[in-house]
């Protein structure tokens, strides 16, 4: 299973599907990242948190911990 702390700077993926056993997929539905979006990995720093994901024209900075329940 592949999510989006996977992804690879400039890499484009669809969300399939938000891991509801985690902690954050609550917040993490109701900042936009519904299934059927598409994702784009814009930046990720150098010790990679937070990680900057492109989705609906925006840009969202969130925790790689917490990209990890977007699965692609």
């Amino acid at each position: 299973m592949k999510t989006a702390s996977d992804l690879k700077i400039g890499e484009k993926a669809i969300i399939k599907d938000i891991d509801n056993s985690h902690f954050s997929s609550h917040r993490i539905l109701e900042i936009g990242f519904t299934p059927g979006q598409e994702i784009q990995l814009v930046s990720s720093p150098l010790f990679n948190d937070p990680i900057a994901l492109m989705i609906r024209g925006s840009i969202i900075a969130i925790r790689k911990s917490d990209a990890r329940c977007i699965i692609i």
